[in-house]
C-alpha cells in the first residue's frame, strides 16, 4: 500500500531529527570566491536594471511634465563635475557589468571556459572591462 504525503513528510523529519543535521547549509560555511560573488552580483544587477527601467517608464507615464523639464531642473542645481561623473558612473556600472557578465555566460552556454583557472580569468576580465566601459560611458 502506498504511503500518504503526510506519512512521507513525517518520516523525512524524523530521519533528519535523528541524524542531528542542520536543515540546510548556511552561506557562512562557504569560502567566498570570485565566481560566487559575481553570480550574486549578476543577479542583483539584473534586478536593479529591471526595476530601474520599470520605474523610469512608470515615471514617464505618471509625471506631469515632459523629460526635458526634469533634465533642466537637474542642470539648474549646478552640481559639480565630480558629482555628475560619479552619478553617471553609478548608473553605467550595473549596465556594463550585467552586459559583460552576460557575454561570459553566453560563452559558458557554448561550453567554453569551465576550467577553474578560466572561470577566474574570465571573472577578472569581466571586472576590468566593466570598470573601463562604465568609466567611458560616464565620461560621455
Amino acid at each position: 500500500m502506498a504511503t500518504t504525503a503526510k506519512e512521507e513528510m513525517s518520516r523525512f523529519w524524523e530521519k533528519n531529527t535523528r541524524s542531528n543535521r542542520p536543515l540546510s547549509p548556511h552561506v557562512s560555511i562557504y569560502k567566498w570566491s570570485l565566481p560566487m560573488a559575481m553570480s550574486i552580483t549578476h543577479r542583483g544587477t539584473g534586478v536593479a536594471l529591471s526595476l530601474g527601467v520599470s520605474l523610469f517608464g512608470l515615471a514617464a507615464l505618471v509625471l506631469p511634465q515632459p523629460f526635458p523639464h526634469y533634465l533642466a531642473m537637474v542642470k539648474s542645481l549646478s552640481l559639480g563635475p565630480a558629482l555628475i561623473y560619479s552619478a553617471k558612473f553609478a548608473l553605467a556600472f550595473p549596465f556594463s557589468y550585467h552586459t559583460w557578465n552576460g557575454i561570459r555566460h553566453l560563452a559558458w552556454d557554448m561550453g567554453k571556459g569551465f576550467k577553474i583557472p578560466q572561470v577566474n580569468q574570465s571573472g577578472v576580465l569581466v571586472l576590468i572591462l566593466t570598470l573601463l566601459s562604465a568609466a567611458g560611458l560616464a565620461a560621455m
